[in-house]
């Protein structure tokens, strides 16, 4: 019998209707073995996320301002929860520890924490499944960083006598047994990591969309469904900017080679994309999806023969280190290089860091340019197919799109062009038409 591992999102489990939906589509494939749970997101635009009302009791808390009335609003979503599912099922016990923990100090990864914790505490009940708390599975060392040894170990035994498991998705135990918190994609990360423990045979994501979009729908109207897409396309688009999933988030299923379906929570019936390992389809387009950013800054930095230098270049990210600047790309010619930054670690460091160029690697000239938007073009069928730079940089030339700077992964599975931030709707518009109609 094969094994489905699914992790519903917090649009998913935002109220009681949407838990009955949720249970007809675990019931309906006896496979569903493992369920990840976020907490409750919005149910509508005026709503506010759990985790975002938790983060917020605790630094009233913390603040020794009263946080009643912010935690009575998640008691309520809860209890509105329980209610519309048609549960007998008290809480009261939960909510009265959890205001004691926040009025003793309770550290704030446990507080929001909480969230994801009564709601699979919560569906567990509702569907009849056996409760399994994510700080048993998932562990930290003493860095913070998670320990695979002791995590996989932990999942296989609670494969063994569990048949059937709820688990919260999005944080996990330190070796004191504190609760610590995944950053941003918490809740994918812990279904990819929980997949692979279990060795699923699927590891289906459960959102509010019928798939990943070849483009971002706010930006072009009506994108094409992509119905394949390979694990590196996808942490190529997502790292790009696409928001499906987080490009972390996917590391531990395509270690072990198990495909991720998304799925719609709200259409089940209607096909969702298939994430693989690989795939050998005919007939594919040049491009698979096209994505982007903005708020970039480009550093440029000329220096005739600096290939003669040999430690120019560990000067150079070493000014970076030491001012905790992360480098986004560096494309170089024989006399100059870019150093392609985000905008968020030059904040007040713009002087510093050209000082400091100049005092280490002595250039000819820096410059730097702002207001950079980088946008990604991705696609496997790139790799065989002639003429898909050329295609580009006419498209773009044809909407009147100044190109900034061109960077070209090795794999040749990607091309990332630079535009000034005013073209960026207008440049991917112009790329998607170009390939997709």
């Amino acid at each position: 019998m094969s094994i489905i591992v699914s992790k519903f999102g917090g649009t998913s489990l935002a109220n009681g209707r949407q838990f009955l939906r949720v249970k007809d589509i675990i019931l309906s494939n006896e496979d569903r073995k493992y369920i990840v749970a976020s907490a409750p997101g919005k149910s509508n635009s005026e709503d506010t996320k759990v985790t975002d009302l938790l983060y917020l009791s605790y630094d009233l808390a913390k603040h020794k301002i009263t946080f009643i009335d912010t935690l009575e609003k998640v008691f309520d979503k809860y209890k509105d929860i329980i209610k519309n599912a048609n549960l007998d099922l008290d809480l009261s016990e939960y909510f009265n520890q959890l205001k004691i923990d926040l009025e003793s100090g309770k550290d704030r990864d446990f507080i929001a924490s909480r969230g994801e914790y009564l709601n699979a505490y919560i569906l567990a009940n509702l569907i009849g499944y056996d409760f399994v708390d994510a700080k048993d599975l998932i562990f930290f060392d003493e860095n913070g960083n998670f320990d695979e040894k002791k995590s996989y170990n932990a999942i296989e035994n609670m494969k063994k006598n569990h048949k059937n498991a709820v688990i919260p998705g999005f944080y996990g135990s330190m070796p004191k047994g504190n609760i610590k918190t995944f950053s941003r994609g918490g809740g994918d990360l812990t279904g990819s990591i929980i997949s692979r423990g279990v060795k699923t045979d699927l590891y289906e994501n459960w959102t509010d969309i019928s798939g990943f979009m070849s483009a971002d729908p706010r930006i072009v109207k009506n994108p094409n469904k992509i119905e394949v897409i390979t694990y590196k396309e996808l942490r190529e688009l997502s790292y790009a900017g696409a928001s499906v999933l987080h490009e972390e988030a996917i590391i531990p299923v395509t270690v072990a080679g198990i495909p991720i379906e998304i799925k719609n929570t709200f259409k089940p019936e209607e096909k969702g994309t298939l994430i693989v390992e690989d795939t050998f389809e005919k007939g594919l387009s040049e491009i698979t999806g096209v994505s982007g950013k903005k708020h970039f800054s480009v550093i440029n930095i000329e220096k005739v023969q600096m290939n003669k230098d040999k430690s120019f270049h560990r000067k150079l990210m070493s000014v970076l280190e030491v001012n905790g600047i992360y480098l986004e790309h560096m494309p170089s010619s024989i006399d100059s290089l870019s150093l392609i930054v985000a905008d968020k670690y030059l904040t007040g460091k713009i002087d510093t860091l050209e000082t400091e160029i100049k005092t280490l690697v002595n250039p000819d000239k820096i410059s730097i340019k702002s207001n950079i938007a980088l946008i990604t073009v991705v696609g496997r069928g790139m790799i065989n197919s002639v003429g898909t730079s050329a295609k580009l940089f006419t498209a773009l030339a044809a909407a009147g799109v100044n190109i900034n700077m061109i960077v070209q992964g090795a794999s040749e599975l990607n091309i990332i062009v630079g535009v000034e931030e005013k073209d960026y709707e207008k440049a991917i518009n112009s790329i998607y038409d170009s390939f997709m109609n």
